[in-house]
């Protein structure tokens, strides 16, 4: 039989949180759901911990495959899944219980593409908490829209996670992940080609899901990871010179690009921060110079940001706080901007 809900869970050497995961998955209000683990080759107990599942519980079913990387994983899920609404957990994350119950009845209420909630960071230690992130604003939420009525979903945080997503309706855009074999940042494609082709986005301001921030594999030291971005805005912009209708998307996606590169820049240790520097001032130059810069989509603190590091990569690099404080990033914009990108970054 069809279940309402495929719920996606890519896994790789994830053991220690797979638990919590799987069970909050298993203990949902709402039942007809499959979950569907993709086992990426792991090497450490997730594949008995799955077998286990599977054995206990008719919901779960597990696709084995040879290790090939998260985007991959996620679209071999997408082929194989038999909902007809598509949500997403990662390993070491947990739903609360009533998610999918509110996800899928109001997918099924409103005949939604997507239906987006908001999360938690989640940290288990040293003592747990949970501090909430609005992806969702309040004038979003209740009503069903497209992005051209409401943009600003185009350059929200990506969190492909606090959501579901009509199968069918990925299946007809040929919206998938990049398969780029141990690649970061594979959700930020995903997210910014599901949102600007749904015909259909329901917001809901509720917080669905625990994204635990004490468990990321840091990738600030890997080179073959300080490039992945690129390689996902790259994907961006094929999508969108696939059609003359998606041109108005550039300027959004040439925004987005713009944070994601500083937030990948100020992440990245000093050795990749001095690799990726030169990449990153040559695609945003050359959006800038092909008119994808829009000034109204900047706050004014962004819009000197930018113009400092293409004027003066060298500049940048010396003055920019990667890691800043209060006084420390007051300095930075009041000698880039004076007082009013002073005022413009202060109240971020």
């Amino acid at each position: 039989m069809q279940p309402f809900v495929t719920v996606l869970m890519p896994v790789y050497n994830a053991q220690t949180y797979l638990s919590q995961a799987v069970d909050s998955v298993l203990s949902q209000s709402f039942a007809d759901f499959e979950l569907l683990c993709i086992d990426d080759g792991s090497t450490d107990d997730s594949p008995r911990m799955l077998a286990d599942y599977r054995a206990r519980d008719a919901r779960v079913r597990v696709l084995t495959k040879e290790n090939s990387g998260y985007g991959d994983s996620m679209n071999q899920g997408i082929a194989q899944a038999r909902g007809t609404y598509l949500a997403i957990l990662e390993p070491d994350d947990f739903f609360e219980p009533g998610a999918l119950e509110l996800l899928a009845e109001t997918a099924r209420r409103c005949d939604a593409d997507i239906v987006k909630a908001n999360y938690w960071f989640y940290w288990s230690k040293p003592e747990e908490k949970n501090q909430k992130i609005a992806v969702v604003k309040p004038d979003m939420a209740g009503h069903a829209f497209c992005a051209k009525d409401e943009p600003d979903i185009l350059t929200s945080i990506p969190s492909i996670w606090s959501a579901v997503y009509r199968k069918s309706f990925l299946d007809d855009e040929g919206i998938r992940f990049l398969a780029t074999p141990g690649a970061s940042f594979q959700d930020m494609g995903f997210s910014f080609k599901v949102f600007s082709a749904a015909q259909r986005i329901y917001c809901l301001e509720d917080a669905i899901l625990h994204y635990r921030q004490d468990n990321e594999s840091s990738s600030v030291n890997n080179p073959a990871k300080a490039f992945c971005v690129c390689d996902e805005f790259d994907g961006i912009a094929a999508f969108i010179q696939e059609t003359p209708y998606r041109d108005w998307l550039k300027p959004y996606a040439y925004r987005l690009r713009y944070d994601s590169y500083v937030w990948n820049y100020s992440r990245l240790s000093s050795d990749l921060r001095d690799a990726f520097l030169p990449r990153m001032v040559e695609d945003l130059r050359a959006g800038r110079e092909a008119g994808d810069f829009q000034p109204d989509l900047f706050n004014e603190y962004q819009a000197k940001n930018l113009a400092f590091l293409l004027s003066d990569p060298e500049g940048f690099k010396r003055d920019y706080p990667v890691h800043p404080t209060k006084l420390s990033k007051a300095r930075y914009y009041f000698k880039i901007g004076g007082f009013g990108a002073l005022a413009s970054a202060l109240k971020r």
